[in-house]
């Protein structure tokens, strides 16, 4: 059986939210060697939403640390942690600063920030949907977000790659973000 809800932002109420990142998750999804998919996540995390009364000038925030990348590989965790990629040394975090809403409607919305990699900042726009509000066990008072967007790796710098001898290259240049948000009413 399926159980489905409709959310709205009238079921939203104004304030300050904190990510939770026991139940958040930020993650990415590049094509490898062409044939395959590959996900990742950045597991220390932190983050806040400030829900506005009117929810297009609401605002976000969130930081994650690059050396807490997981692609359930040691090997290429610690590639993506080097000069090559992230590297975590001179760029411990990536930041997402939101500067407007639009487009709302009904539960869904674009998210327009500024993310920054490595020291370098691209507006991006995160196709988001608000998922709901619910109280837990624990009385806190819990607002879910899903997000996508694509973005090509290389704006910010994340050049490195191999050709592939039957062409093609090892990294795809297109980065899939999915985010998964779960956030706690102060």
């Amino acid at each position: 059986m399926t159980e489905t809800t409709t959310s709205t932002f009238q079921d939203l109420a104004a304030g300050t939210y904190t990510i939770d990142p026991s139940h958040t998750e930020v993650g990415f999804v590049a094509r490898h060697a062409m044939v395959t998919k590959v996900r990742g996540y950045f597991r220390d995390l932190e983050g806040t939403i400030e829900v506005a009364e009117n929810f297009a000038d609401s605002t976000a925030n969130a930081t994650m640390k690059t050396a807490s990348v997981d692609t359930g590989s040691a090997d290429r965790d610690g590639h993506l942690k080097s000069e090559d990629f992230f590297d975590v040394e001179k760029y411990p975090e990536i930041s997402f600063v939101a500067k407007r809403v639009q487009d709302v409607d009904g539960s869904n919305f674009d998210l327009v920030g500024d993310l920054t990699i490595k020291g370098v900042t691209k507006e991006v726009a995160l196709q988001s949907t608000y998922d709901g509000t619910a109280q837990d066990p624990f009385g806190n008072v819990r607002a879910g977000f899903t997000a996508v967007t694509s973005v090509d790796r290389e704006d910010w710098g994340l050049s490195w790659n191999a050709a592939l001898e039957t062409g093609g290259v090892l990294v795809s240049k297109k980065i899939t973000l999915n985010v998964e948000i779960s956030a706690i009413k102060a």
